[in-house]
């Protein structure tokens, strides 16, 4: 059964839209026999570098000898990239049996993400692993992946997101995120702005959880060289150096380096030499990638203010000429502030319109640059921007591709003569 054939069936649910409650996913799972139950899961939740630090803590589980998934979404090029075993993405040919076996199973008014996290139980368990890496959808404590009974959260940097579901205010949003804890397990943080640090701190008191935060419990200190030093609750690394680019990682990889040590002391046996081998081969598409070229591309995924300030002090460690902005949101972005840092680095600005529903269109993009009397043209699609970039390009120049996933991934796919279909959840 062609892979193509089952996952029409699966897109078709996205007329549900986003449902919180986890009532659903959890009358799939009992109706596939729990599947979720036949392993250990650790869960990742927040707004930004939840995919970054999950792939460095799966990379330093793998290293360490254990067999790890890794769950996330969405996917950039194809569906198989939310499902990965030891660092590879789960194979097609398999994913539309089983695919097929959670749709059977699946309500009738079950949504596309539910759907998509209980397949991934299907899977993990299927293929025995001993731990899974399971990134949250937008929330936490509706999310469909709270579902599993998680014995360790990291929480990643959590900013303001999706305040139609989450909240209005940070902290109504942290303590949404935060409601995935589950009592007595152990909270690994990054660094949080006040109100979000109060509702993880309330949580964990709450549910009687030990919390470790970076800045207090653990950190880390970047180097000239770009290698970063680790110091945890119970060892030192230093020299240390992230196999996923970004000046911003060496966070992330800090927060993994102390979910490991933390579920080391809990008996998973993990050694330094595999926290420093994961940290170094770690590898995640679409966040600071370079594809080398005449002139180079530089795709990146931030697509909210956070990611996009990253992004913007990340560029400062990259030498070029000129720098060439491919471009495009969702109609649902707050533009003036994901555009404020990056905005004014960039000598010409290529508007493109995401391959995507909701998108929003690259002639008012355009527009939007103009006014603040930003060179900008709209291109039509992100493979015509990259193009016309291209063409307009001399010699040390930089073209970079941001401000959405969906336009990375569109040009992932165009580079690697593959079919796209943008598709959000």
């Amino acid at each position: 059964m062609p892979l193509t054939d089952v996952l029409e069936r699966l897109y078709a649910r996205r007329r549900f839209g986003i449902r919180p409650g986890l009532d659903r996913v959890g009358k799939m799972l009992g109706r596939l026999g729990n599947p979720e139950k036949n392993f250990r899961t650790i869960h990742v939740a927040g707004t930004n570098g939840k995919g970054s630090t999950s792939a460095f803590l799966s990379s330093i589980l793998l290293c360490a000898g254990h067999r790890v998934a890794q769950f996330s979404s969405p996917h950039l090029v194809r569906f198989t990239e939310r499902f990965r075993i030891n660092g590879n993405e789960y194979p097609a040919e398999k994913l539309a049996g089983m695919l097929n076996i959670v749709l059977e199973a699946a309500p009738e008014e079950a949504t596309f993400f539910e759907i998509t996290t209980a397949l991934a139980a299907l899977i993990f368990s299927d293929e025995q692993v001993e731990l899974a890496v399971m990134e949250a959808g937008m929330g936490g404590r509706s999310d469909a992946t709270a579902i599993f009974d998680g014995e360790m959260t990291v929480l990643t940097p959590i900013a303001v997101d999706h305040t139609d579901y989450l909240g209005t205010t940070l902290g109504e949003i942290a303590r949404e995120k935060a409601g995935i804890i589950k009592p007595g397990t152990c909270i690994i943080s990054a660094n949080q702005p006040d109100p979000v640090r109060l509702a993880v701190e309330e949580q964990s008191r709450a549910g009687k959880c030990i919390l470790k935060t970076f800045g207090k419990d653990f950190s880390a200190t970047r180097n000239p060289d770009g290698t970063f030093d680790y110091h945890g609750m119970g060892m030192t690394l230093e020299q240390l150096t992230p196999g996923i680019a970004g000046r911003y990682q060496f966070s992330n990889a800090a927060v993994a380096l102390a979910a490991a040590e933390a579920l080391g002391a809990c008996g998973t046996g993990i050694s330094s030499s595999a926290s420093r081998e994961g940290i170094a081969t770690a590898y995640w598409p679409g966040r600071m990638e370079l594809i080398p070229g005449t002139p180079p591309l530089l795709l990146d995924g931030a697509h909210n203010p956070a990611g996009a300030s990253a992004l913007a002090e990340a560029l400062q460690e990259y030498s070029y000429s000129r720098l060439l902005m491919v471009t495009g949101v969702c109609a649902d972005k707050d533009i003036d502030l994901i555009y404020a840092p990056l905005a004014p680095l960039a000598d010409a600005i290529y508007t493109v319109t995401p391959a995507v529903e909701r998108a929003f269109k690259d002639e008012d993009l355009s527009v939007f640059f103009l006014k603040q009397g930003i060179a900008s043209q709209p291109c039509g699609s992100a493979v015509a921007g990259v193009c016309r970039a291209r063409s307009q390009a001399s010699g040390g120049d930089l073209i970079l591709v941001c401000g959405s996933l969906f336009v990375v991934g569109e040009i992932k796919a165009w580079l690697e003569n593959m079919n796209y279909s943008g598709i959000r959840g």
